[in-house]
């Protein structure tokens, strides 16, 4: 089996070097994952730049979007992230399992978003027809839906460099979906 490090400040490029300051300033640590994208001299700071682009979700949506993204794509390390980050936006423990799960039985619109977020990865973009009339006729319109597709794809490629490097998970780990469902 490889195995992959998580590169060191002194083992990146100088604009990686200067990425990791900043998240250290910001988070007080560098997250694993991230460091792990350092490996390219580029794709940190591109994933950077791509993930913090203005959309039209809000926080709290797009964690529904990552958390439902992690669960199909089975990503324990985008999982621990976001359950962090969705408790920090928020969301309570059993608003965070029906995420994962791609539902909420509390509020129509996230539950919509769940819904095509978890039905765009699972069907790889052949998104079905009552998800989508689903998502619109909550309030959703094609500027938020192509907003949710680059966040499924943004979420994706996270998931894939976990899924390939494993490289160890630097937040409290999330339970299998399973273990959380009572």
């Amino acid at each position: 089996m490889r195995t992959f490090n998580v590169p060191q400040r002194e083992q990146v490029s100088e604009n990686n070097q200067a990425i990791f300051d900043a998240l250290k300033s910001k988070l007080g640590f560098v997250p694993n994952l991230y460091a792990t994208y350092a490996h390219s001299d580029t794709a940190l700071e591109n994933y950077l730049n791509f993930s913090g682009a203005k959309t039209s979700l809000s926080a709290k949506e797009k964690e529904v979007v990552n958390l439902a993204v992690s669960q199909v794509n089975d990503c324990l390390y985008c999982l621990s992230a976001h359950t962090a980050i969705g408790k920090m936006n928020g969301f309570r423990d059993e608003q965070i399992v029906e995420f994962r799960a791609g539902y909420s039985t509390e509020n129509d619109k996230l539950d919509a978003l769940a819904k095509l977020a978890k039905n765009i990865t699972e069907k790889r973009g052949r998104t079905d027809d009552n998800v989508l009339e689903n998502f619109f006729s909550v309030g959703y319109d094609k500027g938020n839906l192509i907003d949710v597709i680059s966040l499924v794809g943004d979420k994706t490629i996270s998931n894939y460099i976990h899924s390939t490097t494993q490289i160890p998970v630097d937040f409290p780990e999330a339970k299998p979906l399973e273990a959380t469902i009572v």
